[in-house]
């Protein structure tokens, strides 16, 4: 698929906290780079044949592009919010399609079937109506109104409680969940998704959390989430096709569905089909 209407888009290409001067080979949408602390004390990426690439760090992330971003990155204004933890997960490697990442994040219907007893558990397995749109003045994909039984919806989270979520696609290969703070009523929980495109087929993804939680210890935060994903792996390396379908009749959608539906009518106006299959094949 082509790559042109992505190139100039922001990407997760490492942590800043592991920056350093010997440098981090990775990849970015097939094009082998390099991301390294240079003299400045300053980030620095570089591409084939050693050319400088657009950087900015933000979000406990070095972000780059292949191409010229035209935009600066999206604002997440919680992770500026006093009293919040700001918690870097990692990376967890897995051969899907970047865009096939992003969708399993926004799909709620699995959560009692691959998280069982943490996100979802039987018989609490239906989804009920919620709010889908494509806000036109910020260019992005939102679910409201979202809840869900949880036995354990947070790792502060003493018994299940019925969740409220919001989702929000910002870009292509990020997805930023909004879900109920147990500690913190009337604030949410942030967990985002950055994912770095390496090829067609295989990303890296980078979560990282915006949370009110004084008393976890940062390791157990870090498990749990990564546990969640590691969960979700499994899933997306078998599934079929290894793209993601953006033409309408490949996959028959359902009600737990329609944020999958925007976000694939949203990439597919966009021309974002970067990781996707546009035909039944």
């Amino acid at each position: 698929m082509t790559r042109n209407a992505m190139i100039d888009e922001w990407y997760p290409v490492g942590l800043d906290s592991q920056l350093d001067a010997q440098g981090r080979k990775t990849a970015l949408m097939g094009e082998a780079i390099e991301v390294r602390l240079g003299d400045d004390g300053n980030a620095k990426v570089t591409g084939g044949g050693g050319r400088a690439l657009p950087v900015c760090v933000s979000y406990g992330h070095v972000w780059s592009s292949p191409g010229n971003p035209q935009k600066a990155l999206f604002a997440i204004p919680e992770a500026d919010q006093p009293g919040r933890r700001l918690v870097d997960v990692g990376v967890v490697r897995v051969r899907c399609s970047p865009l096939r990442a992003v969708e399993n994040f926004l799909d709620i219907a699995h959560f009692p079937f691959v998280h069982t007893d943490i996100l979802g558990a039987e018989p609490h397995t239906e989804v009920q109506n919620y709010k889908v749109e494509i806000r036109e003045d910020e260019d992005e994909v939102w679910a409201t109104q979202v809840r869900f039984y949880q036995p354990q919806a947070a790792k502060s989270a003493e018994g299940g409680i019925t969740t409220e979520y919001m989702y929000r696609v910002p870009a292509p290969t990020c997805s930023i969940l909004y879900k109920t703070c147990p500690p913190r009523p009337g604030e949410w929980d942030v967990i985002t998704l950055f994912v770095q495109p390496l090829a067609e087929d295989l990303c890296d993804v980078w979560p990282w959390m915006a949370l009110f939680d004084d008393e976890t210890p940062m390791t157990d935060l870090i498990h749990f989430q990564q546990t969640i994903f590691v969960q979700d792996r499994s899933i997306l390396e078998n599934q079929i096709p290894g793209l993601l379908p953006l033409d309408p009749g490949m996959e028959i959608p359902t009600r737990a569905d329609l944020t999958s539906v925007a976000y694939r009518r949203w990439l597919k106006r966009h021309g974002y089909t970067y990781g996707a299959q546009l035909v039944a094949q």
